[in-house]
């Protein structure tokens, strides 16, 4: 998404609005990375210590919602200091709200089949599986929001989804331990869900984006903030209704007690995992609104060798020779996509210059 398009500042002003727009770029890529990568190992480390609760595991992947309030607050008392009693306390147009409501509910259908589906995978299966989420933002993308495709992009793609298939290759020895046949491909199909479902998501939060923009209206981080909290909330509230429906409210005290490294750190890993993907959805949502769809799926790609590295120190699971091809594939595919966006950027730079020469 283009935000420079609708900006009519002179030069310095554009000079210096490009460098805070790359920098937000980079502190949401952190916030993606950090997020996927500590979100999915403390998720399988909740299930692999005696976690049970899969409505619990799906309400933690937005039960850190709350977290939005604080620079949401901030951002509404510097309005209040600037206009008084007259500034608005949502920036986001009513319907839009609306639409992030639907996509809230999206989301928490999605977190419960990831949830679900990882109790009976390994993170490095799981992993595998929600990068395949690529092909679909790809094919929604393209449907919703008219993503070009560019033969670096396509490239990038091919590249990322060769290096999910090379980690494909180690599966049939990677199942985790007392998860039986039928339970494992339960957990492939939930997964493969997920990440159809996903796949769609993403397109349809930009589709929501453009929307907010119409009109001339701008499109600030606040307003990417508000959506992500109703989108939040609302999945959080899904997940809460399974909960209360499923009993995990009484079970939780009595599983803290079984749990294998302890009730206290039974608590820290439900709380840190909340935090932790409360900072991959914020970030992916930070993405699309800097940039678009496609380059969060492939960050959230380029992630998976990150998350088995980490998975092998932490979880210690064995790091096979696939994965060590596909480390080399996820940056391979990285670099294909940096390069086309560097050349690109700079084709159309130079367009703008030979305008404005001729133009003088």
């Amino acid at each position: 998404m283009d935000l420079e398009a609708r900006s009519e500042s002179p030069p310095p002003a554009r000079s210096k609005t490009k460098m805070m727009q790359r920098l937000m770029v980079a502190f949401n890529c952190v916030l993606l990375g950090v997020g996927v990568t500590g979100g999915q190992l403390l998720s399988r480390l909740y299930y692999s210590k005696g976690g049970h609760r899969q409505w619990l595991s799906g309400w933690l992947q937005t039960g850190g919602w709350p977290l939005l309030l604080i620079p949401l607050a901030a951002s509404y008392a510097s309005r209040r200091a600037r206009y008084g009693g007259g500034a608005p306390v949502l920036l986001t147009p009513r319907r839009i709200l609306l639409a992030a409501a639907g996509l809230g509910l999206i989301a928490g259908v999605d977190n419960f089949l990831y949830a679900w589906g990882l109790e009976f995978l390994p993170v490095s299966t799981s992993a595998i599986l929600i990068s395949t989420q690529l092909v679909f933002i790809l094919f929604f993308a393209f449907l919703i929001v008219g993503q070009r495709l560019t033969p670096a992009t396509v490239n990038a793609v091919a590249l990322l989804t060769v290096g999910a298939v090379v980690l494909g290759l180690h599966v049939s020895s990677d199942r985790p331990p007392g998860v039986t046949g039928a339970q494992y491909w339960l957990g492939f199909a939930l997964t493969l869900g997920a990440a159809v479902l996903y796949g769609l998501f993403m397109p349809l939060v930009e589709l929501a984006y453009k929307h907010a923009a119409a009109g001339g209206r701008a499109l600030t981080h606040e307003v990417a903030m508000e959506v992500q909290l109703v989108i939040g909330f609302v999945a959080t509230a899904f997940c809460t209704v399974g909960m209360i429906v499923n009993k995990d409210f009484q079970v939780i005290p009595r599983e803290a007690k079984q749990f294998e490294l302890g009730e206290a750190r039974y608590y820290m890993v439900l709380v840190w995992a909340a935090v932790l993907w409360q900072l991959f959805f914020l970030g992916t949502v930070g993405v699309i609104f800097c940039v678009h769809t496609l380059l969060a799926g492939i960050l959230i790609a380029v992630f998976i060798p990150v998350t088995e590295v980490a998975a092998v120190i932490f979880l210690h699971e064995k790091f096979s020779s696939e994965k060590g091809v596909a480390l080399v594939l996820s940056l391979w595919g990285l670099a294909s996509y940096s390069y086309g966006e560097w050349n690109e950027a700079r084709a159309k730079k130079k367009m703008e210059a030979a305008a404005e020469a001729q133009a003088s």
